[in-house]
């Protein structure tokens, strides 16, 4: 891995042949809690460039899930800017913010999040849908992924017929369904015993190596060790963030 440097408090050193394909200019969100005020994330500056592989760390109660909610599009900033691609997301419209979210961005949840009604190919293909791809192209690309993670001989199975692992590696192809900029994985292993764990870490290892933009949203050391960059969050400020050297 090439050395890009030790990080300032606020935001790691940059690759200068890289654009960021994620930057945070001064970002907060508050919550109004009655007659409290609260500042879930405060002053963020951060760049996230293509194939970056990251853990953002921190106990409850640090600000993680606003991070993952303001990264993900899936809520704005109270204050400040965020680029995606180079495109300042964070005053867009709803509509608009959905149709980057869904072009954009891959999401893997702790709860897999999956359609139980429908099948392992047909939830691979739920983000096409809304892209309105032909159903023929969809299906190819789905099954192709499916294979990718796995679960090739399975594409006509209901999530009720899958073990947690494979659940979660049904999402982790819906999330790559779209070709997207940035997966968001949140808290992904949560809910799996060790070795399924580490088989879907495993995945997303080959992801990275392959080129994909991957961040990580954990309270697990154990996860941040095999990234070669961590952020950590404290009261809603990051705290530290370095690249480094995972364990080999």
């Amino acid at each position: 891995m090439p050395d890009r440097g030790l990080a300032s408090s606020t935001a790691a050193v940059s690759p200068p042949q890289s654009d960021p394909v994620i930057e945070l200019r001064g970002v907060e969100k508050h919550y109004q809690m009655g007659p409290t005020l609260v500042k879930a994330l405060r002053r963020i500056d951060l760049k996230i460039f293509p194939g970056d592989y990251i853990s953002i760390l921190g106990p409850s109660g640090c600000g993680k899930s606003t991070m993952l909610n303001i990264l993900g599009c899936l809520d704005q900033p109270s204050i400040g800017d965020y680029f995606l691609d180079g495109v300042d997301v964070s005053e867009l419209p709803d509509d608009e913010l959905s149709q980057v979210r869904g072009k954009k961005l891959g999401f893997i949840f702790q709860s897999y999040n999956l359609i139980q009604q429908l099948s392992v190919v047909e939830n691979i293909e739920v983000p096409l849908y809304y892209q309105g791809m032909p159903e023929k192209e969809s299906r190819e690309i789905a099954a192709e992924l499916a294979k990718k993670v796995g679960l090739g001989e399975r594409l006509d199975h209901r999530p009720t017929e899958l073990s947690g692992g494979q659940q979660q590696r049904v999402a982790i192809a819906r999330a790559l369904s779209n070709d997207p900029s940035v997966i968001l994985a949140d808290e992904a292993t949560g809910n799996l015993d060790s070795k399924s764990g580490s088989d879907i870490l495993e995945i997303f290892d080959e992801l990275n190596e392959d080129g994909k933009t991957l961040i990580m949203i954990t309270h697990d050391e154990g996860m941040a060790d095999r990234t070669p960059r961590v952020i950590r969050l404290k009261d809603g400020e990051i705290a530290f963030d370095t690249y480094r050297d995972p364990p080999q």
